[in-house]
């Protein structure tokens, strides 16, 4: 069975985020064999700043699941733990995306991989930098000010 390595990020703003974020955790098992998890992290809401602060983390995951199938599975997590989808960049309940798959680029109407703005966020690349160095030099590249947001709160 061939399998990929993907990097998935994990975020919460509504209910025991903490809770909630290590049982995703947990449930990313369903989707392949999880190899890394990060710390977790508070940071403010990006987007749509009038909202709770979030809890973020980043797993990286070895996963058999074509990337449109992980997407759904993902999904299916989401559902589970009470998401609904209101609208963009507001408040949720859990968000999981994928930010990369392993090389391959993604851009569908649906999905696009690696993450559209991957770049231009301290809650994603603080936690991935921790966990896939490939992402250090990004991370570093963000504004002190915008990583000095993302603070850990609870170890892996």
């Amino acid at each position: 069975m061939t399998t990929s390595r993907a990097a998935i990020g994990l975020g919460s703003n509504l209910g025991d985020s903490l809770a909630i974020v290590r049982a995703a955790l947990g449930r990313l098992a369903d989707v392949g064999q999880v190899v890394a998890r990060s710390a977790l992290y508070h940071s403010a809401p990006w987007g749509v700043t009038d909202q709770p602060p979030f809890v973020n983390a980043a797993a990286l995951v070895d996963t058999a699941l074509a990337p449109h199938d992980l997407l759904a599975a993902l999904q299916r997590i989401e559902a589970e733990a009470g998401r609904v989808r209101t609208y963009r960049w507001g408040p949720r309940v859990l968000d999981l995306d994928i930010l990369t798959y392993g090389e391959l680029a993604v851009d569908a109407p649906d999905l696009v991989i690696p993450h559209p703005r991957l770049a231009e966020r301290a809650f994603v690349l603080v936690p991935l930098a921790e966990i896939d160095a490939r992402f250090v030099a990004l991370r570093d590249a963000l504004p002190p000010g915008e990583r000095a947001q993302v603070v850990e709160v609870a170890p892996q």
